[in-house]
Order: structure tokens, then C-alpha cells, then sequence
């Protein structure tokens, strides 16, 4: 591969059932340790596992969490990924909403890809240098356009359901 040559592929994001997932991308070591800190101090039953790929020095994949199952999958996911700088973080028990809002406020995070419980699909370039998240697919393809009855039906769920707005 010369430095011109780029590849690219769609990785599967593994998402446990009930699970969420944030892909985001990063540039620095204390990653792990600060989005864990924003993970552990959002919700007491928050479980949470967090893999970041580690793009200089002995470019591991460093991991972190409160739940072995959910750090072990982020894992096996950021090894799919194998994209530099680019975190993974699978949660359960809680929504991207509560937390997104500490995790942009981490410093070294400089963009967030998705946040999404639908199946998510990365699409990952590749360099004579390394690899990079081009973007998202983040379920599916819209199916028209929404009538009155679809948003009397969206705001009951926000409303009586979720409790959004009362």
C-alpha cells in the first residue's frame, strides 16, 4: 500500500441487548479515566464498560468499566475498529441523553460519531498509516415522512411514557 492508497471497510458494532452505544474519538491517554469518572458520578445503577484505542506509544487498546461483560465487548469492538484515538463505550441501565452533555465537556474528546441503541455500523479508512472512523450508519433508512397521527404518537411516548415534558 503506498501512502496514496486507501481502503476502506464497515465494521459491525456489537451492542449487547438493552444496551446503548457512544463512538466517539479522543486524543489522549487519561481518556479511560475521565470518561469513566463522567460514567461513575451520572447514575448509582449505571453498568458501563469503555474501550479507547490508543493511537501513539504502545498503541493498546486500554479498557475501563464497572461491568466485565460490557468492558470485555467494548473491547472486542475497538479490536474490530482498531481506529486510532476512537473510543467505544457500551452502557446499560442508562441513556446516551444523561451522559453526553459530561462527555463533550471531557477535555480530550474532540467529536462524538453516534449515541444509539440501533444496530450501528462504522465506516473505517485505512492509510499506509493507520486507521480512521469515516462516519456512521446509524440504523435504518427512513421509511416517509410523518402524518399528525405519528406525532400525536411520538409526543405520548416523550410525554406518558418517557415522562419528557409534562
Amino acid at each position: 500500500m503506498t501512502g496514496s492508497d486507501i481502503r476502506w471497510e464497515t465494521v459491525d458494532i456489537s451492542i449487547p441487548e438493552g444496551c446503548n452505544v457512544i463512538l466517539g474519538q479522543s486524543h489522549f491517554i487519561k481518556t479511560v479515566e475521565d470518561l469513566f469518572e463522567v460514567l461513575a458520578t451520572s447514575s448509582p445503577t449505571l453498568e458501563f464498560g469503555i474501550a479507547f484505542c490508543e493511537a501513539s506509544g504502545p498503541c493498546l487498546i486500554r479498557t475501563d468499566g464497572n461491568s466485565k461483560d460490557l468492558i470485555e465487548t467494548a473491547a472486542e469492538n475497538a479490536l474490530r475498529l482498531a481506529a486510532g484515538h476512537s473510543f467505544i463505550i457500551l452502557m446499560r441501565n442508562g441513556y446516551p441523553i444523561s451522559v453526553m452533555n459530561g462527555i463533550k465537556q471531557v477535555q480530550e474528546v474532540c467529536r462524538i460519531f453516534a449515541a444509539t441503541a440501533n444496530p450501528l455500523q462504522v465506516l473505517v479508512f485505512e492509510s499506509n498509516q493507520g486507521r480512521g472512523v469515516g462516519g456512521v450508519i446509524d440504523g435504518f433508512t427512513p421509511k416517509g415522512i410523518e402524518t399528525a397521527a405519528d406525532a400525536e404518537e411520538r409526543k405520548s411516548l416523550l410525554r406518558n411514557i418517557i415522562g419528557y415534558k409534562r
